[in-house]
């Protein structure tokens, strides 16, 4: 008898052990848990809930704005200054009028006339972006020469030589309206800085029979552009602008369509159609008309350099 109440006290103390141990551990699981999650279990015999303290969590860790976008063609506002170059190639035709002295002729020539008195050139682009600023530079600068047999060798000389230069030299500044990855649009306003020299010499010179003359103006401009991507390697570029209003010129503007092929991420192969059109006119004495409509094939690239 005495035998079976110690069995039967010792079976009471193991259980009462045993529910005391997995209390503790219960709670101790509590405590672990409580410091991450601000959460804490409700001890009872019916079945685990949890419960919602009202201490705040922690602030998150400091670190850099997250950022819409990204790589080329994304909408990144870095605050970092973008610098590409855009060398290209202009093959025009011209036709207008020109006249001095109360005189003037009209004029057309074609893209292989230009060609073949073309001697010297230079044309190209930069282009300057800091999140919505950009700041485009286009530039443009050719000379001409044409060699001719003078009708009468012995009065005056055997060969007289024309030589014509224009620099056209185009600053803007302006602002990204539009800045999605798939659709870009900019408001632009600037000026266009224009000069035309032309010189006439004979051979042999004689009686200092050589003429040069020269004409510089500059008119205020206001444009845009548009820039589409129409899938991930093409994207399509119109822009335009005009100015004048008697400031310099009394008219001009122009109009241009590119299509470019991103042949590698910071390097795009563009081709197109660029219209430019100036209506010059200076009174008084000197009386001076250039009317000029210059158009034809574009072909260049675009290199990102930063």
């Amino acid at each position: 008898m005495r035998i079976g109440n110690a069995i039967l006290t010792s079976a009471f103390f193991v259980l009462v052990y045993a529910s005391s141990s997995h209390a503790q551990r219960k709670e101790q699981l509590n405590a672990s848990l409580t410091p991450d999650l601000g959460v804490t279990y409700a001890n009872s015999t019916t079945p685990t809930t949890l419960a919602v303290t009202d201490e705040p969590s922690a602030a998150p860790a400091p670190g850099p704005a997250p950022q819409t976008g990204g790589g080329v063609g994304g909408t990144d506002q870095d605050d970092l200054w973008h610098i590409s170059v855009s060398p290209y190639l202009w093959f025009p035709g011209v036709h207008g009028t020109v006249g001095a002295f109360g005189r003037d002729v009209g004029f057309k020539a074609s893209p292989t006339d230009l060609l073949s008195n073309f001697r010297f050139g230079l044309m190209g682009a930069v282009e300057a972006r800091r999140n919505r600023i950009v700041v485009p530079i286009d530039l443009m600068w050719i000379r001409l020469e044409d060699d001719r047999a003078v009708p009468f060798p012995n009065l005056l000389a055997t060969s007289a030589k024309l030589t014509a230069t224009e620099f056209i030299l185009t600053p803007k500044i302006g602002l990204r309206l539009i800045n999605e990855k798939k659709i870009k649009a900019d408001f632009l306003t600037g000026f266009r800085y224009w000069h035309f020299g032309e010189g006439l010499s004979f051979n042999p010179s004689r009686f200092g029979l050589n003429f040069s003359k020269s004409q510089n103006w500059v008119d205020p401009l206001v444009g845009g552009r548009i820039e589409v991507g129409l899938s991930p390697k093409l994207v399509a570029n119109i822009l335009g602008d005009v100015g004048g209003w008697g400031t310099g010129s009394q008219l001009e503007y122009q109009i241009a369509g590119l299509l470019g092929y991103k042949v590698k991420p910071k390097i795009t192969l563009q081709a197109g159609y660029r219209y430019l059109y100036v209506d010059y006119q200076k009174g008084g004495q000197a009386a001076a008309i250039a009317i000029a409509a210059t158009s034809g094939i574009v072909i260049g690239a675009t290199l990102s350099l930063k």
